[in-house]
């Protein structure tokens, strides 16, 4: 929790004002281009008088942090770094419409959405809680794959290029569990799931190409295609999948070279693709003749039915990647690539360029936990405590006023408050959580009174009871605003 301001220390009200926001700006706890408190707002949540915040202000203006936009308030300064992030580069054909401007750079969610300010779980992080990991199957699974003269030959050369080939055969062998019928020699080993997608997207792409993505969809995902200067397509995403109309209008406008989809357990709404739904994009893949990169990262919280375009299409125009992150621990950066077999050999030597090889201790210790039945055992516990979570959330919600805009399933919830939750952000981090607002996940910049929270870490009253708090502060502020404005 945010330690308050006082007179008591050896900085003025003003100066301690200024460190935490700066603090906050420069950790990537605001994003750029976010909005800042009013004066009047600010001064009333820290208890000090608006001359006090003014002059905090200027102070943040005057480092460039933050820019003052006329009649419209303080926002968080878009540095040149942000910049770059933000635009295509000078490579990329004429802009067009659907060119995007992303919201936020990679960096914002990596040190802002995995760092946890506090000491209680974070609702608006993307992973299962530590205590709900098995860190003695991994443990056991490292000693294993290491002990007596094995170690040696994992650690005194690079690795094979496509991947430690036991891990491949164990990954082959679990896609068909799901569906797909694969083997060995489509499986390239990545550096997690961030990895895969940027290799497929680096082996496929050129910069200029027009790329669709889900919208909401994963905002690392559209910052890492604008910044390799990408034309980013927006398709709307519903409960059954993709808007087949925007994306068909959108296929023949600009005809796209790659479809990057989550089909199992999107996020951030959760959502399964409909295999009416899927039918109906391969159709429009084979018309408009584009690849589709499917994001598999859930797989081991999914429901087995779950529909994925790679299994109806069978790796044809479809590349499916996966990772063990949001399963067994995010640290282990294991991913992998599924895909048709023309396509390997330059897959594989985007791979070499780009990080050589992977290391096989963590393949095939993960291979192991496949081979034994360790992970399925793993995740079946996961899902059953997942299940009670869910349940408890969707219970505090409810009290507290919120509902969610879509089914509420898998890992996450996208619920809606009814204020804009970029508006929450502070007094929620002020309160001790961090959350994640639903802009956040818009390739277009846009108020949304959507957020996504985590359902394995929203079980604590305390969040929801501060939620409110935060809500009806909002809520209080704009009618201020509004009963200002008509004055």
């Amino acid at each position: 929790m945010s330690t308050p301001l006082t007179r008591d220390s050896a900085l003025t009200l003003t100066e301690q004002l200024v460190a935490r926001f700066a603090q906050r700006i420069r950790q990537h706890l605001l994003a750029p281009g976010s909005r800042l408190p009013s004066v009047r707002d600010c001064a009333q949540t820290h208890g000090v008088s608006p001359y006090t915040v003014v002059a905090a202000y200027d102070q943040l203006l005057a480092q460039g942090l933050i820019e003052s936009h006329r009649q419209r308030g303080f926002f968080v300064r878009q540095t040149q770094g942000h910049a770059k992030a933000a635009n295509p580069s000078k490579a990329a054909k004429a802009p067009h419409p659907f060119q995007p401007r992303t919201p936020i750079d990679a960096t914002t969610l990596i040190k802002g959405m995995f760092h946890e300010p506090g000491s209680h779980p974070m609702p608006g992080l993307g992973t299962l809680p530590p205590a709900w990991l098995d860190a003695a199957m991994l443990g056991a699974a490292l000693r294993k794959v290491t002990q007596g003269d094995r170690l040696l030959p994992l650690t005194l050369h690079y690795g094979e290029p496509a991947g430690d080939s036991r891990f491949r055969e164990a990954v082959s062998r679990k896609l068909g569990e799901f569906g797909l019928k694969t083997d060995a020699g489509q499986i390239i080993s990545t550096v997690g799931a961030t990895h895969a997608l940027d290799v497929v997207s680096r082996t496929l792409l050129q910069a200029g190409d027009a790329v669709l993505v889900d919208d909401p969809g994963w905002a690392i995902e559209f910052a890492r295609l604008a910044q390799m200067g990408m034309r980013v397509l927006p398709v709307p995403r519903g409960p059954d999948g993709p808007d087949l109309a925007v994306l068909d209008a959108l296929c023949k406008a600009h005809r796209p070279k790659l479809y990057v989809t989550v089909s199992v357990l999107h996020n951030p709404t959760s959502a399964l693709l409909s295999p009416g739904h899927a039918h109906q994009v391969l159709r429009l893949a084979e018309a408009h003749d584009f690849h589709i990169l499917e994001d598999d990262i859930y797989a081991y919280l999914a429901p087995a039915h779950a529909t994925r375009l790679c299994v109806l299409d069978e790796l044809r125009r479809t590349i499916s990647v996966g990772s063990f992150s949001k399963i067994l621990t995010p640290s282990w950066r294991v991913g992998y690539i599924a895909a048709p077999s023309h396509l390997v050999d330059r897959i594989i030597n985007t791979k070499l360029l780009t990080t050589l090889t992977t290391p096989p201790i963590l393949e095939q210790a993960l291979a192991l936990c496949l081979e034994q039945g360790q992970l399925r055992r793993h995740s079946e516990r996961v899902i059953q405590q997942l299940d009670v979570a869910r349940a408890r959330c969707l219970q505090l919600a409810r009290q507290s006023g919120c509902h969610f805009a879509a089914q509420p399933q898998g890992l996450f919830g996208w619920m809606d408050v009814g204020v804009d939750t970029e508006r929450l952000t502070l007094p929620m981090l002020d309160a001790g959580w961090l959350i994640a607002p639903g802009a956040l996940f818009h390739a277009q910049r846009q108020a949304s009174t959507l957020m996504r929270i985590n359902f394995a870490s929203s079980q604590d009253a305390r969040f929801w009871k501060a939620l409110v708090a935060a809500r009806k502060h909002a809520q209080t502020a704009s009618t201020l605003s509004k009963g200002a404005h008509a004055q």
